[in-house]
């Protein structure tokens, strides 16, 4: 099973979140953190907004923080939430189904107890254990950007190598 890209910044927004739940952050912070588009987290960040999992404010002094403690989101349920119901096969999806031997297959019961299996190590985990090294993803996350090289002073050359 492969997550969207919309689960990973999902993901990604609420670690980078839970790893300073006291302050406020912005998209375009995040997207900085991460090197995402700015334009792919608004749509994320409206998501996990209405899922009940941020608090979003707008405006001047705005931005967005964790709707609950980190330790009552559980990463399953995120998974759940971004990626809808999981279609292994054609016969986990609603309807009709067309292959033959559907009647006396025994895949879709293994696939369907891995599932299970899955989102029960998922859920076995909050975003509060994602972030258990908040110092080293602080320093990664909230490090400065790297300056820019600053050009030599007129009428001197770079120092040779």
């Amino acid at each position: 099973m492969k997550l969207t890209v919309f689960t990973d910044y999902s993901l990604r927004v609420l670690i980078y979140l839970a790893t300073q739940p006291e302050r406020r952050a912005t998209i375009a912070e995040v997207a900085a953190a991460f090197s995402v588009p700015e334009n792919h987290l608004v749509k994320v960040v409206h998501f996990l907004g209405k899922a009940g999992m941020l608090a979003n404010v707008r405006g001047k002094g705005g931005g967005m923080q964790l709707a609950t403690a980190p330790e009552n989101i559980r990463v399953g349920n995120v998974i759940r939430a971004t990626e809808g119901d999981p279609v292994l096969a054609e016969c986990f999806a609603g309807g009709g189904c067309d292959c033959a031997i559907v009647p006396t297959c025994r895949l879709r019961g293994v696939l369907g107890e891995a599932l299970v299996a899955f989102f029960g190590v998922l859920d076995s985990y909050t975003v509060a254990d994602l972030v258990t090294n908040r110092e080293q993803l602080a320093k990664i996350l909230f490090a400065p950007p790297p300056a820019a090289n600053p050009r030599p002073a007129e009428g001197t050359s770079p120092a040779a190598g």
